[in-house]
């Protein structure tokens, strides 16, 4: 049976990615920092920054889903290390990495990283798959909830986004899993457009005060680049997100 790794295994993405997994009959293995039970996946304690654990992690699996991020500088450097220890271990596992859509873009310095991840990604020597989506709802709902102290919801003006569903990431994710090495495939968006405000108003009955900011990384987003309409996917609206948590 094919073993399957998945890094953040215990994250948003990565707890969806896990179950869908799982409910393809495939066994699968969880690296996380910290000890505990993932279900019915294997857990395996250790930490990309640091290298502990991660050869035990990869040693004997076919895929490697990678979801762990640390949000900064470090996901060069651990993404290369993952890579690394796959190599060292004698296989080549095909390398499966979730990016975001824009960051060749949009100049923001998290995607900034994620592009020079891609790039470890592209020359580690092992089969890779990359996958850009939107922003996934959970993302969204956190911005406006971030806000919930004031009395208006804050948004950009101009600005749109494209939400997805985690559990269709997780869905795609799977799916690229068994087809093995795809290279970089078609970006993944979410169902529905819809501007800051929109999705603000959704989220809280109240005022919204739009901010005018200016700047490379607002002009993109307001030409936008974060949206890929030509590959909306059907799932869950961000309504519907909201009914269901």
């Amino acid at each position: 049976m094919e073993k399957i790794l998945i890094t953040g295994g215990t994250g948003t993405l990565g707890k969806a990615v896990v179950r869908r997994v799982l409910e393809g009959g495939r066994e699968v293995r969880v690296l996380s920092r910290r000890p505990g039970s993932s279900g019915e996946a294997e857990r395996v304690v250790g930490d990309l920054r640091t290298g502990d654990g991660v050869a035990e992690a990869v040693s004997g699996v076919d895929t490697i889903v990678h979801c762990a991020t640390t949000l900064g500088r470090d996901d060069v450097r651990t993404t290369r290390l993952l890579a690394e220890a796959a190599r060292d271990g004698g296989a080549k596992p095909h390398l499966i990495y979730i990016s975001i859509a824009g960051i060749d873009t949009i100049p923001l310095s998290y995607y900034r990283t994620k592009l020079a991840t891609e790039h470890v990604v592209k020359n580690s020597g092992l089969p890779w798959t990359i996958l850009r989506t939107t922003q996934f709802h959970d993302l969204i709902a956190r911005m406006f909830s971030a806000q919930r102290a004031l009395p208006v919801t804050a948004v950009l003006s101009g600005v749109r986004f494209q939400p997805v569903d985690v559990r269709v990431v997780a869905e795609r994710m799977a799916a690229l899993a068994e087809e093995g090495e795809s290279g970089r495939v078609p970006d993944l968006g979410g169902p529905e457009i819809r501007t800051m405000a929109d999705l603000a108003r959704a989220y809280r009955a109240r005022p919204v005060a739009p901010l005018p900011l200016f700047g490379k990384t607002v002009r993109a987003f307001r030409a936008g680049d974060n949206l890929v309409p030509g590959n909306a996917v059907d799932g869950p609206t961000f309504e519907e997100f909201l009914a269901g948590r």
